[in-house]
């Protein structure tokens, strides 16, 4: 099976290998800006691992809905996109897609830098990192990326090079379920594709917003995991994108994406 493949599981739902790893590894009790961070700014990265990454994906930013952001994916172009996934010496390279609810994320808070200015801001699943990139761009004050997967955080710090952006810290804990977090603003993209992992992203997010009064932005192309939970009914469509034809072959017909506010009336209480 290919990565196209592997893909195509994913966003039909019927891969839920990612949603069980990120339901596994728990959060510490406390969460703070510096002492969660696994890479920040000045932080050197493995010089081989450094090495198969430029190696095996490619610089583009074409295709998608930012093209003021640059970023290493997985392309047609690529070696590893035909090749069998047991060849990839690491784990599977979810962050190596520019998936279609981080586009819509991105693309929002670059042309409304207001939503993050000054503000400290919280990138859940981050993968590529486009979406903390844009965040940093468009002036938030403090930015943590958050992905389990510790290539995607080197993975992030080469699009920060390529974006001529000071690499922002970087955390690779699950903090899912773990203490709610003290930030104005969490965004969340293409999280929802598993029954479990939703239930737990609605609840800590509610224990979040509960909390600190957090703003949750989120987005996500309409996968029937997303539509059909239980969250929906308390979300605020912000904006919908028209995917580009590129991003539109890339996740089988897909033709849009959307943000959403989450705005629960529930949030006095934890549920």
């Amino acid at each position: 099976m290919a990565f196209r493949d592997w893909k195509r599981l994913l966003l039909l739902g019927r891969q839920n290998v990612f949603g069980k790893v990120w339901r596994s590894r728990r959060g510490g009790p406390s969460l703070r800006w510096k002492r969660c961070c696994h890479w920040s700014a000045g932080k050197s990265l493995d010089p081989e691992v450094r090495a198969f990454l430029e190696e095996n994906t490619e610089v583009t930013n074409s295709g998608h809905l930012t093209p003021e952001i640059r970023l290493r994916l997985l392309t047609p172009r690529c070696r590893f996109w035909r090749e069998k996934p047991d060849l990839w010496p690491y784990g599977d390279p979810f962050w190596a897609i520019y998936w279609p609810g981080g586009q819509a994320l991105s693309r929002y808070i670059l042309d409304n830098p207001r939503v993050v200015k000054g503000r400290s801001v919280l990138d859940l699943g981050s993968g590529c990192g486009a979406t903390a990139i844009a965040a940093v761009m468009s002036g938030a004050s403090q930015v943590l990326a958050n992905d389990i997967d510790p290539i995607a955080g080197m993975a992030m710090i080469l699009n920060c090079e390529l974006n001529h952006l000071n690499p922002f810290p970087i955390t690779i804990k699950n903090i899912i379920n773990s203490e709610a977090g003290n930030w104005d603003l969490i965004v969340l993209g293409d999280m929802f594709y598993d029954e479990q992992l939703a239930d737990g992203l609605h609840h800590w997010l509610q224990k979040c917003i509960r909390i600190h009064q957090t703003e949750v932005l989120i987005g996500d192309p309409g996968r029937h995991q997303f539509l059909s939970h239980s969250i929906h009914s308390q979300l605020h469509k912000v904006i919908e994108y028209s995917l580009p034809e590129y991003t539109r072959q890339e996740n089988y017909g897909l033709t849009s994406s959307i943000v959403w506010s989450y705005q629960p009336s529930n949030s006095s209480e934890d549920s």
